[in-house]
């Protein structure tokens, strides 16, 4: 009965299952996401103040715009010369670097915001 024992190997069972720091944690609170598409006053909130803040750079921009471009038809009311190179100057070489610079501004707030925004509403278990 030894030589039976010796001769016949031993079985080998794998269990596999999840690692135990890769399983996932339910959230300590409900994620921002749920708010926003279950349209709960919360979710209508965090909605309200993106479009805000959306709201806030568009003006920024457009007021930056209006001082900066608007103001070059009294410029050129106030100059006695008008036909001479200031206001092929002003209009050719000023208006679109101007316009340019606010617009890449516009663009990379607007970025900005929205990536605070999915910040604010992406659950932290998602963001690794």
């Amino acid at each position: 009965m030894a030589q039976e024992q010796q001769q016949s190997p031993l079985r080998r069972e794998i269990v596999t299952g999840v690692p135990r720091g890769t399983r996932r944690r339910a959230p300590a609170h409900t994620p921002a996401r749920s708010e926003i598409s279950e349209q709960t006053t919360l979710g209508a909130t965090y909605v309200r103040a993106l479009m805000r803040s959306q709201l806030r750079a568009a003006l920024w921009a457009l007021a930056a715009l209006v001082s900066l471009v608007g103001t070059l038809p009294l410029v050129f009311a106030l100059s006695h010369d008008a036909s001479g190179p200031l206001i092929w100057l002003a209009l050719g070489l000023l208006v679109y670097p101007v316009m340019w610079i606010v617009a890449r501004w516009y663009v990379t707030r607007a970025e900005r915001n929205e990536a605070a925004f999915t910040g604010l509403v992406m659950d932290p278990a998602d963001r690794a």
